[in-house]
């Protein structure tokens, strides 16, 4: 095959692979395309039926408050009727007998006055004596129309002005949401969700994070505040999990439509104090130590199950109880769990006293942090600086100078130290020493 042959065979096969890529990024777009064009008929869909489902509620709740009220005003009319009619059919009774007393006796005087002449004076005076006794001087009192209830409806047609008004600013659809889930960081155990307001004309007061694994349908809250983090844990390794984050608005109580859920995992195994060290007792997912009255008086050190710490990873110590403090206490990070010690105040260790004392291969470092105390939380964040020198070979692992940048942070201060190791470590320990017992610290 001649070489100008060979070239077009070349240059045909790069055009191939070319037009193969090209194809392979239309379909990745095509399928962004599907999946925007499925977000937005699915989100519409959703909120019709939510905005139906509300409306039709609000309208059955609305129709039930409505009967309710005219029940009541009709019960109302029903009581102001029956206790007004009630005496005027009092006084109708005794107006009637009366009558009906009257007619008898008119009947009996006309009978009198046709009587013969022998009867006629003693039915005369029987007449006149029972006419006597009835007082037909005395008549029953009539109330006038003035002092008798005549009932209306006083009906405010403002409250259909007020129900308009306010029906006309009620619910409203947003196409986006106001804040969005802006990352996701895999931590031990965890995965950190940070989030922001994409919404300039939006004042957050409150956000709500919530979580749920990848094959659940039940989202649970996980944070409710004013940060734009939280560091979810206690998740599994390498399995799914869905985050999603709303927003409440400033002065409202109703929260904002769900951020686009974002699917997020760790790969990172959870910080684990090491168990069964005498002095300490363990929580039952590993992450908090107490120490107890075993042992009291011996420091002795407290590591982690295992050296699940890496260069580039942020490492915290929360401390939720407090107990007497020792100018041996201290919290930090080891490139080994030496059992010989009774502080990490010693070589190839890094850490802070409860006094807020810097130790760094046990030499306290004139720079000091505050002292620790209950609600602290201490910091540890490292990088690989330089290595130098190493072996003839340049292979790492045969020993060498290791230095790595920590930064230490504890309240609103913070140190910055480089840390030299006397090998290349791929991960640390972590660990605590505490004299005395009533100190509780959280690893995360």
């Amino acid at each position: 095959m001649s070489i100008e042959a060979e070239a077009l065979l070349q240059e045909a096969k790069e055009s191939i692979e070319a037009a193969q890529n090209y194809r392979s990024e239309l379909q990745q777009r095509l399928h962004g395309l599907s999946q925007a064009r499925k977000q937005v008929r699915g989100s519409a869909s959703q909120t019709r039926e939510a905005l139906q489902r509300h409306f039709q509620e609000l309208q059955v709740a609305v129709s039930r408050l409505l009967t309710e009220r005219l029940n009541a005003l009709l019960q109302e009319v029903d009581n102001i009727e029956l206790d007004s009619v009630s005496p005027l059919d009092d006084c109708q009774k005794l107006i009637e007998s009366g009558v009906s007393t009257a007619d008898e006796l008119l009947r009996e005087g006309e009978a009198a006055i046709r009587c013969g002449i022998n009867e006629k004076e003693d039915k005369l005076g029987s007449f006149t004596k029972k006419a006597l006794q009835i007082q037909l001087d005395s008549l029953p009192e009539v109330p006038v129309l003035v002092d008798v209830p005549c009932l209306s409806a006083q009906l405010d047609d403002s409250l259909l002005h007020m129900f308009r008004s306010h029906v006309a600013r009620h619910g409203s659809v947003a196409s986006h949401p106001p804040v969005q889930i802006e990352e996701l960081v895999e931590r031990p155990g965890g995965v950190l969700v940070r989030w922001c307001k994409v919404d300039d004309d939006f004042t957050p007061q409150d956000y709500r994070l919530q979580y749920r694994r990848g094959n659940s349908s039940q989202y649970e809250d996980a944070y409710i505040g004013k940060d734009n983090e939280f560091l979810v844990l206690h998740l599994d390794p390498h399995i799914d999990h869905l985050f999603r984050v709303c927003a409440r608005g400033e002065g409202r109580t109703e929260w904002s439509p769900w951020s686009i859920p974002q699917t997020g995992y760790t790969t990172l195994a959870p910080h684990e104090w090491h168990p069964g060290v005498d002095g300490y007792i363990l929580s039952s997912r590993k992450n908090i130590a107490m120490r107890s009255d075993s042992s009291a008086g011996h420091g002795g050190v407290l590591y982690s199950n295992s050296s699940t710490y890496f260069c580039g990873q942020t490492l915290t110590f929360k401390i939720t109880a407090a107990g007497q403090t020792d100018k041996r206490d201290s919290l930090g990070v080891c490139a080994d769990s030496r059992t010989d010690t009774d502080s990490l105040q010693r070589d190839q260790a890094v850490c802070i006293s409860t006094n807020g004392a810097v130790f760094v291969n046990g030499k306290e470092m004139t720079n000091q942090l505050p002292a620790i105390t209950v609600g602290s939380s201490v910091t540890f964040d490292m990088e690989v600086v330089n290595l130098f020198p190493v072996s003839n070979n340049n292979n790492p692992s045969d020993g060498g100078n290791f230095k790595l940048r920590v930064t230490i942070g504890s309240g609103n201060r913070e140190v910055v130290f480089d840390w030299l190791l006397d090998q290349v470590v791929d991960s640390l320990f972590f660990g605590c020493s505490f004299t005395h017992s009533g100190w509780k610290v959280l690893v995360f």
